[in-house]
């Protein structure tokens, strides 16, 4: 996945051109961001964040608008560490795999030349 550069946040991509202007409501707030992605992209992101906040709204009272984007953020983090670990499980699992079969291949070639 390509990482992005937004101008009004952290750069999460140094070399990126921030080349275009994009607008979008999140939660019913407006906003203008300058960034190399693509406006479908960033309205796709704005859409999963309102959802996510909406979900966080539904189940009680959240004291402030920054408490609700706090849960939001810290929900969001959650999700993106699961999606992390469940990569690095499977990189893992590809790894181990990968080397077996290449045991499996080495020992049918030694076996063949020796047989």
């Amino acid at each position: 996945m390509r990482r992005r550069r937004f101008a009004s946040g952290p750069a999460l991509d140094i070399m990126a051109a921030v080349s275009r202007s994009v607008k979008v409501s999140i939660a019913g707030h407006k906003l203008s961001l300058r960034t190399d992605a693509k406006p479908r992209y960033i309205k796709e992101l704005a859409d999963y964040v309102t959802a996510k906040i909406e979900q966080a709204k539904a189940p009680g009272k959240i004291a402030t608008t920054q408490a609700l984007a706090l849960l939001v953020a810290l929900t969001i983090a959650d999700e993106l560490h699961q999606a992390r670990e469940e990569k690095e499980k499977l990189e893992r699992q590809v790894r181990e795999r990968t080397q077996r079969i290449l045991r499996y291949l080495e020992a049918e070639e030694h076996a063949s030349s020796t047989g």
